[in-house]
């Protein structure tokens, strides 16, 4: 049994998605004048399988796909984006894609933690008694 359903669990991971992608952006503009540096992205590829596997399907045909066998082992990972050179160091930090990516995701966890703080609230005034 769930107490307060799946939505904070949701909230959280996408917090800690959030956090992880913070990390690798933080890393790569640290890292935007080290020769031979490649960058790090965040992908969420098994997030979405293991979502997709949740989803109640009933297969009327073979070639249909079958989501319930698709599961992921993690729903995010750290990959280093290897098929491109931007500088002459070898080198491929591109500064502003990752300040407008470093600037989407601050967006996006500060809504998260709003969220996630009025869902608290909600639960601190139930506890309360309405109050």
């Amino acid at each position: 049994m769930n107490l307060f359903g799946s939505t904070i669990q949701s909230l959280e991971n996408s917090m800690n998605y959030s956090t992880a992608k913070n990390r690798a952006i933080s890393n790569n503009i640290a890292n935007v004048d080290t020769p031979g540096y490649k960058a790090k992205d965040v992908v969420f590829k098994d997030m979405l399988s293991a979502e997709m596997s949740s989803i109640p399907t009933k297969r009327t045909n073979t070639r249909h796909i079958d989501f319930q066998s698709r599961t992921g082992t993690s729903s995010f990972q750290t990959i280093t984006v290897q098929n491109s050179t931007y500088n002459h160091n070898g080198n491929n930090v591109d500064i502003d894609k990752e300040m407008n990516e470093l600037a989407q995701n601050q967006i996006q966890y500060q809504a998260l933690t709003s969220r996630i703080s009025s869902k608290f609230q909600g639960l601190e005034r139930v506890l309360r008694g309405g109050n």
